[in-house]
């Protein structure tokens, strides 16, 4: 399993050393970087955890780093830190997904408990990735005969108008739809529109 860590970024090393030992000593795993180009070296999209960015770095602002990071597929939360004449940009960065931001001198108590929110919504994140990943696996695994019934189910149709459709026998029906609702664990018809509908293949699919 991934082990959750909070990515710092910050250039002052003052910050960077009080920040990095506050979320230690408050139980976090934290690593650090003094410039963007180096937290994007080595952070990737199978990375767990939160980032805590400074707004003003250098080589790049929050913003574009910010865009740099969703580009590579990275989608962790993130967490600004930003000084007084700094906030309209944490503003921006914030409509544009990022999670919060504190004003600094900020409150320990108030970044320990934004982490903490961070890290439960990137677990909520990944758990629901692979969700739709088991899904979609699920899916791969139908044979051709077994997808056809299912997309004929979707269409809404009984087991015997699906039969003459087809062409099969009302039972070889419902042996192919007893097989799709195991594959994808699927309690029920209605279950398994629900999931099937969730995929991205079929989330735009219509009748």
């Amino acid at each position: 399993m991934t082990r959750e860590t909070v990515f710092l970024v910050d250039d002052d090393p003052d910050v960077l050393d009080a920040v990095s030992f506050l979320l230690s000593t408050g139980g976090y795993r934290v690593e650090t970087f003094d410039a963007p180009a180096v937290l994007l070296d080595q952070v990737t999209s199978e990375d767990a955890g939160c980032l805590v960015l400074d707004v003003r770095l250098p080589e790049m602002n929050g913003l574009e780093l910010q865009d740099a990071l969703r580009a590579r597929g990275i989608q962790m939360p993130i967490v600004f830190i930003t000084g007084h004449g700094d906030i309209p940009m944490a503003v921006k960065a914030v409509n544009a997904g990022a999670l919060d931001f504190l004003e600094k001198p900020f409150d320990d108590d108030q970044l320990l408990e934004i982490v903490a929110k961070g890290l439960e919504h990137d677990r909520e994140r990944r758990e629901q990735a692979a969700r739709y990943a088991a899904i979609e696996a699920a899916l791969d695994s139908l044979t051709p005969r077994e997808s056809e019934v299912m997309e004929e189910i979707l269409r809404g149709k009984l087991n015997k108008i699906i039969a003459a459709d087809l062409e099969m026998s009302v039972r070889t029906v419902e042996v192919h739809r007893a097989r799709v609702l195991e594959k994808l664990g699927a309690r029920n018809g209605s279950d398994m529109v629900r999931l099937v509908l969730s995929s991205e293949r079929y989330r735009d699919w219509s009748p």
